[in-house]
């Protein structure tokens, strides 16, 4: 049977782990010592559009085992990846797969560079959260799409372990191309929710429309020109949600921010205002956001 180790048990982690396990794979999660603890003790509480449950689990913490898995699923958020990767690397066995499902694409990059070959790409699609120690699945909505990198091909043990009921799994030929795609449209919201502060429906009201379509025009705009333009379904979606009158829409990245907590915002905003300077295209509205955001931060 394929092992798998998730790194992470949190919103992502958990949702998907739990679906995993319901579905009789051999699950076991790489986390800190006290949610380590936490899990031992009362097992992994999911609450979902189809039920409320508690699994017993299996859970690690770094340095308490070298033992090998074939399939690592990295979910943790982007500050933590670093650590993640050096506390995964004796985990990872000699023909084990990594699958980030991070948003961005530097995780890409980094984890490559550790596990090079072994690295396959992921996009996750859930509205979930982490309450307290419970994780709530908000929506029906849990989609995971992967593919191989470089023109590789996708190992079928890998297609059969993750193919669960409860997900919707997507096996994607130009997995680069549906990252920058997502990676476009949270660009764009984050600046929209992060540059005005406030939600999309408030921004249209006081007259932010074009400052909108500038937004989303600079983000593909910098995805066309990295080779990766955006489709025109994605394109409509887009506009859709962040032109919705009424809307209450905000970012994730923007609730941390105005939580005063940690976020991803040099992973998301910063690397992607650094590739779009090294292709040559302009992106005032974002660096503006990135000015904001790192102005707040400087002060707290």
């Amino acid at each position: 049977m394929t092992r798998i180790l998730i790194v992470g048990a949190g919103a992502t982690g958990g949702a998907f782990g739990t679906l995993l396990q319901e579905a009789g794979r051999d699950v076991t999660y790489l986390v800190r010592s006290r949610r380590a603890e936490v899990l031992r003790q009362g097992g992994l509480r999911f609450i979902s559009p189809t039920g409320d449950r508690t699994h017993r689990v299996r859970a690690l913490v770094a340095g308490a085992t070298d033992e090998q898995f074939d399939l690592v699923l990295v979910t943790v958020k982007a500050a933590a990846l670093q650590r993640a990767i050096v506390e995964v690397q004796p985990h990872v066995g000699a023909d084990g797969r990594v699958i980030p499902v991070l948003n961005g694409m530097a995780q890409i990059d980094v984890l490559e560079s550790y596990f090079p070959g072994r690295v396959l790409g992921g996009s996750v699609k859930i509205v979930a959260t982490l309450d307290g120690e419970v994780v709530r699945q908000l929506t029906g909505l849990a989609a995971l799409t992967i593919g191989p990198l470089n023109g590789a091909s996708m190992p079928r043990s890998i297609v059969e372990v993750l193919d669960v009921p409860g997900s919707q799994l997507t096996i994607s030929v130009d997995i680069i191309g549906v990252l920058w795609e997502k990676w476009a449209f949270i660009v764009a919201g984050n600046v929209v929710a992060c540059l005005f502060r406030n939600a999309v429906g408030r921004v249209l009201e006081v007259g932010g429309l074009p400052w909108i379509l500038e937004a989303i025009g600079e983000a593909e705009k910098v995805s066309e020109a990295a080779g990766y333009p955006i489709s025109a379904p994605a394109h409509d979606q887009c506009l859709a949600i962040l032109t919705e009158h009424g809307s209450s829409f905000t970012t994730s990245l923007y609730r941390d921010l105005v939580g005063g907590l940690p976020t991803e915002a040099e992973h998301l905003l910063g690397d992607f205002a650094r590739r779009a300077r090294d292709l040559g295209v302009p992106v005032p509205l974002l660096e503006l956001t990135l000015v904001q955001i790192r102005a707040g931060a400087a002060n707290s």
